[in-house]
């Protein structure tokens, strides 16, 4: 499958030049030059991942990313001339994936590109949800960070819940320990099946009727653990 990235900023150039990169990586390249014309590309297509510029005429990168994330939360990652703290914040905290500073490396962009194309692959981001997901007997508020087991609360650490919400939003799909590392620990796994089944024993005591014969969380022998789709 071939991914559609919109690359918008109002210099021509340095979007023909992101064009160029991203097309020699596979890539269907999508150009705007502000926030409006932007906007009626996402209308008219399916786009993967955005990289947006901050400051434009008709329409700001903060702006259109505001109204991106009111139906999608495809990832998106902001490509400014300004290099503060503060403009990365009010980036980030709108909305925004990732952040690059121009004059940009264009290795850099390209992987930075490429692991935003996967965790859009591994965890789904077709549409905005509500941050409530029920499945059987389990109820998690990701707003809230509570996860409840048949309506009471289950005091889960950091990570556990992490892991709970990769299975439960993916529910069906097999998960390596080292896709588990990756997604919920945010780096590289080296010899880390000890570490998840570890976490995966402690989760299931807290959220299994019998965490010997788990029902929710199973271990796909060789390959893995997947929450089990109770539909």
């Amino acid at each position: 499958m071939k991914y559609n990235i919109l690359v918008c900023d109002d210099e021509k150039d340095i979007v023909s030049a992101i064009e160029i990169y991203l097309k020699a990586e596979g890539y269907n390249v999508f150009p705007a030059y502000d926030g409006l014309e932007a906007l009626r590309i996402m209308e008219q297509n399916d786009i993967h991942l955005v990289i947006m510029d901050l400051m434009m005429p008709k329409m700001d990168g903060i702006s259109a990313i505001l109204k991106i994330r009111e139906k999608e939360n495809i990832p998106i990652i902001i490509l400014s001339a300004k290099a503060e703290v503060t403009d990365k914040i009010i980036g980030l905290n709108v909305g925004a994936d990732d952040y690059i500073t121009k004059p940009f490396n264009a290795i850099e962009l390209i992987a930075r590109v490429n692991s935003g194309i996967r965790r859009y692959t591994s965890l789904g981001s077709a549409e905005i949800d509500t941050g409530d997901y029920t499945v059987g007997r389990i109820s998690v508020n990701d707003n809230a960070k509570e996860v409840r087991v048949d309506g009471e609360i289950a005091n889960l650490t950091p990570h556990e819940y992490k892991i709970l919400l990769l299975l439960l939003k993916n529910k069906g799909r097999v998960f390596s320990s080292d896709e588990i590392y990756e997604q919920v620990w945010e780096e590289a796994a080296h010899d880390v099946k000890k570490v998840i089944s570890v976490h995966i024993s402690h989760l299931r005591d807290k959220i299994e009727i019998n965490p010997r014969k788990p029902d929710l969380i199973k271990s796909v022998y060789g390959m893995g653990y997947k929450f089990e789709d109770q539909g």
